[in-house]
């Protein structure tokens, strides 16, 4: 990691720049497979299938007979494992639901709210260097304590046309309605467009490399919705010498194997607490299995030395990370003044890999400094709050000249009309004087 001491505000913008590729530089090959999909259909996705994951498939429908296949391949112990994330991330997502808001905003107008479930998802679910199924947990328990109705994943399959099994195990325990083999840009395309197999869906969610996060952005444009644009993984430390440098130094190799365009950051006054995690870095990365993935993520990755914690909170919310672990002698100075993150891990027994599985929370997080103006998945994600409103005559009564003056005001007649038709009405009906219209 490189080390940067005691960096001038006016450096901070370009020292926090992400290790990624600008839209441009993808933006044209987006453009041009969503263009595919769109004429083309699975054809279309066939033949991405083909090019970028090297499976040539008679059908891209997981069947229930290979979703059986999996679960048996799968140890006992693996199954409790991810049974036991799924009872956590149940509590935690379940306690998030929230009942009817009413209120009678004055005499006779009553205005409510109430959540209605998104009817079609569609869950992605990379499957690159590593297959995810932590993710599957995270998407759809939720979208199934919410109610969808239709839950699509797609994922990609490897060169023999198979996802991997503890995928295909999560997918079926936490409900899912129809796996697709199918990744990438073409898979985001697909759930956009619709074709003969794979539906068309009213909101994405997943992470993904930075061409799946184009691709989601760009599904916008054709009116359908995504969480957000979440793309490589990031994690962000404060720890000071209270903090226990083989932890962070672990904490901060965790996310670096994600790929080799993740970020991790340290952020810390004491320089020699920085120099003991570097040591820690070299000796742990040694043993891991994706060393060579790390290592790249590592140097994109930076050590930055800070005079207080004043300054140090105020270079973190200006980053805005995804994952953000608090490891100092003051916590509660970080955790009550953070304002930009996704997810925050707070003490040296709290690691970001309880977030990424079983701890409770969600790990599909703002990416990109996106936390300064999104939320992570959560419940409400899944699902829009639509609200009702009933007024009586009274109501109408009271609130009727207020709607006409503003109409009016705004050169909107036909709404002034709306209303002074109705309280020629009422007003009469109400000094008991018949009117049949009314009777």
């Amino acid at each position: 990691m490189k080390i940067i001491k005691y960096p001038n505000k006016n450096t901070w913008s370009e020292l926090l720049k992400r290790p990624t590729q600008t839209v441009n530089d993808i933006e044209s090959t987006v453009n041009q497979i969503f263009e595919d999909v769109q004429r083309n259909g699975d054809t279309a996705i066939n033949k991405c299938t083909s090019l970028f994951d090297g499976a040539d498939l008679q059908s891209n429908l997981v069947t229930k007979q290979e979703i059986e296949e999996a679960s048996s391949k799968l140890s006992s112990e693996l199954k409790a494992a991810i049974n036991q994330a799924k009872s956590n991330i149940e509590t935690f997502h379940k306690a998030q639901k929230t009942e009817r808001v009413s209120v009678e905003t004055s005499i006779g107008i009553t205005c409510w709210q109430e959540k209605r479930a998104i009817q079609k998802i569609g869950i992605y679910i990379p499957a690159g260097t590593a297959p995810l199924f932590s993710t599957v947990l995270m998407l759809a328990i939720p979208a199934n304590i919410a109610g969808c109705k239709e839950v699509v994943l797609c994922s990609p399959p490897n060169k023999d046309g198979k996802i991997a099994n503890e995928i295909l195990y999560a997918a079926q325990l936490c409900g899912v309605t129809k796996i697709i083999k199918v990744g990438g840009i073409q898979a985001i395309a697909g759930l956009t467009f619709g074709t003969e197999t794979i539906p068309q869906v009213y909101k994405i969610f997943g992470p993904g490399n930075q061409f799946v996060t184009v691709a989601k952005q760009l599904a916008t444009k054709y009116g359908v919705a995504i969480d957000m644009p979440a793309g490589p993984s990031e994690l962000l430390v404060v720890a000071d010498d209270s903090a226990n440098a083989s932890y962070v130094a672990s904490d901060l190799l965790s996310q670096a194997e994600h790929g080799t365009d993740s970020q991790v950051i340290l952020v810390s006054t004491s320089e020699n607490f920085i120099n003991e995690v570097e040591t820690e870095i070299k000796t742990q990365i040694k043993v891991l299995p994706r060393q060579n993935i790390a290592e790249q993520a590592i140097n994109n990755s930076k050590s930055i030395l800070v005079k207080t914690n004043e300054e140090a909170l105020e270079l973190i919310n200006d980053y805005g990370p995804e994952h953000f672990i608090v490891a100092t002698k003051n916590n509660n100075f970080y955790v009550n003044g953070i304002q930009n993150a996704g997810s925050v891990f707070i003490g040296n027994y709290t690691p970001e890999s309880a977030g990424d599985y079983a701890s409770g929370t969600n790990h599909t997080l703002p990416t990109n400094g996106f936390s300064k103006a999104y939320s992570g998945v959560n419940l409400d994600s899944f699902t829009k709050a639509i609200t009702f409103q009933n007024i009586t005559k009274e109501g109408l009564k009271n609130i009727g000249n207020t709607i006409e003056l503003m109409a009016e005001a705004e050169g909107l007649q036909a709404h002034k009309n709306a209303v002074s038709i109705r309280l020629k009405d009422i007003i009469p009906a109400q000094a008991g004087i018949s009117n049949s219209k009314t009777e």
